[in-house]
């Protein structure tokens, strides 16, 4: 018989509806059951792609003993940590405070009033590890509830202090400076591993949002900051962590030198890489960068894209109960598939395959060999080396597409749809691929149509239905991927939607300081209403909130968005240049905030061969401090403030150069414009 699980629009969560765990959702009435039965509430918290999460529930969750004892015992509530990231950061902090670290699953024993009291992550079926059992575990807190709850909840305050403590800010508001810019880069530098690539022992975490602000740096000449960024993106891009065959990233490296990937694929992950990727392109040249990013978003549209636009969660790293047999190959399967004997050998010398193997007795593909290596080797022209492997590649690619793929997580989540638009509308225009700007333009109309439910925007989506209330990262990403697509497709409603949307958030998650909280004011009570502040795997929603108004006080000339987030930032600067790597995506928004922003309006018939020339111009190379409009003829007041009063000079397409309140002269030449771009 299945559990109330079964009802529920998560797909991790569906993933336990057969056990015979007596589940709840976390709502009303699990809370309520709880009071009145005087029971304490075990959360387990997890996520579809989750390995561990799947070994938990294969041992205990699904064995009848346990599930009689902690359905006696508890009420057991089931949480989807992507579907509601509040409870998880809630909880995660309570789980730090006990053991000193978190992850998941995520499994934490609360109060009928949800204070936690007790936690960790995964526990095992038998004692090992220095851990108890699971069940012994279930069994001895359920006595002390009964027999001895005074002392069972003796650390219940302090670990409710910590969480609340944990929603403030170290240090003090300070006035904006590039000090701690300039701080930040340092450490980064000080602090890079430049024998395997990347920042810290593993488990090692690709840190985009930390490469992106070297990248930054890199566009204003700092040719240090872009040997580091350089070095972490040709270290990742060798493959394990990065699939060569098929495209994009695994969620992390449990090695250092990025080859054994825990081989979940977050949709989030592949965003931002690509993004930087791109970035690095743009800014060097190499056409090593524009693959990767091409390929990661092409797997995106393969893999991770629903019929109606909106783009799912996750891969999970299991497949025929195996993490990562989807991926591994022996030297025999790859023999076995190409014909031709040096076609085989050279591949096989390119992707590092052997009989011994790297990985459990098989073999992760990587490219071991460069192009001028196999040349040599091989005595073949290094010009044709790349497109004979991605020729071989690709018939690697159709053969794994055979195998039994790994799960999809396929609900669409709003702030990692965001990211995933920018990624697609910044590729499309950058690198003029209609593809995907078509790939941008219906994602961003699925999530106006879908995800604002009577003009209130929700987090999830599936199979046709939106739920849970949005949280601040979703608007703040949103708001971001939409002036993203409206740079890319100048239709004034991207613009309009993303300027609406802030006027919500700046009404709804306001804090009487200066840093917004995590939910809306008419969310639903929980322990403490969150405020996060730290980027993790994804950036935070004060950081990409901070993004956002800096973007939109440009395009508006809005002073009071401006002021906010000059406010924010002051008051984390000094934390985010002694931690970069946690503060990667509020670095970015300081740098955008302390260096001038050129504001380029272009204003033609967008098809136009005369508004094409400076709109290619424009995006010829990367401008992270440019922010820009293109209009029609005679553009109405529903665009931007940007747009406004810019007449066409002689009839002709016509552009607008303006920065730190003064306006160059407008011009209809091209190289012109250029050379006002550089100034």
């Amino acid at each position: 018989m299945r559990n109330r699980l079964a009802n529920s629009s998560s797909p991790y969560l569906l993933q336990h509806a057969d056990n015979p765990v007596d589940w709840y959702e976390w709502d009303a009435e699990a809370l309520e059951k709880s009071r009145q039965e005087d029971k304490p509430i075990f959360l387990s918290i997890g996520y579809a792609a989750c390995h561990w999460c799947h070994v938990m529930a294969h041992e205990s969750f699904e064995d009848a003993e346990t599930a009689k004892i902690m359905n006696e015992n508890f009420i057991n509530i089931k949480v989807d940590r992507e579907e509601r990231p509040d409870i998880d950061g809630i909880y995660m902090d309570a789980v730090v405070a006990i053991t000193g670290q978190g992850g998941w699953p995520l499994s934490v024993f609360l109060t009928p009033e949800q204070v936690p009291f007790y936690g960790g992550t995964y526990f095992p079926p038998v004692p090992r590890y220095n851990m108890p059992s699971f069940k012994d575990l279930l069994l001895g807190i359920s006595d002390a509830w009964r027999s001895d709850r005074s002392r069972l909840l003796q650390s219940s305050d302090q670990i409710s202090a910590y969480i609340r403590r944990n929603q403030s800010i170290p240090g003090s508001p300070s006035e904006l400076s590039r000090e701690y810019l300039d701080k930040a880069a340092l450490n980064l530098a000080q602090n890079y591993d430049w024998e395997y690539g990347g920042w810290g022992k593993a488990p090692k975490f690709p840190q985009p949002m930390a490469i992106e602000f070297l990248l930054r740096r890199a566009s204003r000449g700092d040719e240090f900051a872009l040997e580091i960024a350089e070095h972490a993106l040709l270290a990742m891009a060798k493959g394990g962590m990065y699939d060569v065959i098929g495209g994009g990233f695994a969620r992390y490296s449990t090695d250092d030198d990025w080859l054994v990937p825990h081989f979940e694929k977050m949709l989030y992950d592949n965003a931002q890489l690509a993004s930087v990727y791109l970035h690095a392109h743009l800014l060097t040249g190499l056409d090593k960068y524009r693959q990767i990013c091409e390929d990661t978003l092409n797997f995106v549209s393969r893999e991770l894209t629903d019929p109606e636009g909106g783009f799912y969660s996750s891969l999970d790293a299991d497949s025929e109960g195996e993490e990562g047999k989807y991926y591994v190959w022996t030297e025999g399967e790859i023999r076995g598939l190409i014909n031709d004997n040096s076609d085989a050998q050279m591949l096989l010398a390119a992707l590092g395959v052997t009989t011994e193997g790297n990985f459990e007795g098989n073999s992760i593909p990587r490219r071991e060999s460069t192009d001028e290596e196999l040349a040599r080797k091989f005595d073949l022209n290094s010009n044709d080396i790349r497109s004979r492997v991605e020729k071989l590649s690709s018939i690697m690619l159709k053969e794994r597409e055979r195998r039994v793929r790994p799960g999809t997580d396929d609900k669409v989540l709003t702030a990692w749809n965001g990211m995933m638009l920018c990624a697609f509308s910044e590729a499309g225009r950058y690198l003029g691929n209609s593809d995907f700007i078509e790939m941008a333009t219906r994602n961003g109309s699925f999530l106006l149509k879908s995800l604002l439910v009577e003009n209130r925007l929700m987090r999830a989506w599936r199979n046709g239905s939106a739920t849970h209330n949005a949280y601040l990262e979703d608007y703040s990403a949103l708001i971001l991927g939409l002036i993203s697509l409206f740079n890319t497709d100048p239709d004034p409603k991207w613009f309009q939607a993303a300027h609406k949307l802030a006027q919500d958030l700046i009404q709804h998650f306001n804090h009487a300081a200066d840093l917004f909280y995590d939910t809306r004011d008419d969310h639903e009570s929980l322990l403490v209403r969150p405020r996060s502040i730290q980027d993790n795997a994804t950036p935070s929603g004060n950081a990409l909130a901070a993004t956002a108004l800096l973007q939109l006080a440009a395009y508006q000339g809005d002073g009071s968005m401006r002021d906010r987030a000059e406010k924010m930032l002051g008051e984390v600067q000094e934390v985010m240049s002694q931690y970069p790597t946690a503060f990667g995506q509020w670095l970015c928004a300081l740098d955008l905030a302390l260096y001038p922003i050129k504001e380029v309006a272009i204003i033609g018939d967008t098809e136009d061969k005369g508004t094409r020339s400076f709109t290619r111009a424009l995006w010829q190379k990367y401008r992270p401090h440019v922010i820009s409009a293109v209009s029609a003829v005679r553009p109405g007041n529903e665009g931007p403030a940007l747009l406004h009063d810019r007449p066409l000079i002689d009839d002709s397409p016509t552009a607008y150069v303006c920065e730190g309140f003064v306006c160059q002269q407008p011009t209809t030449d091209v190289a012109i414009f250029e050379k006002q771009l550089e100034q």
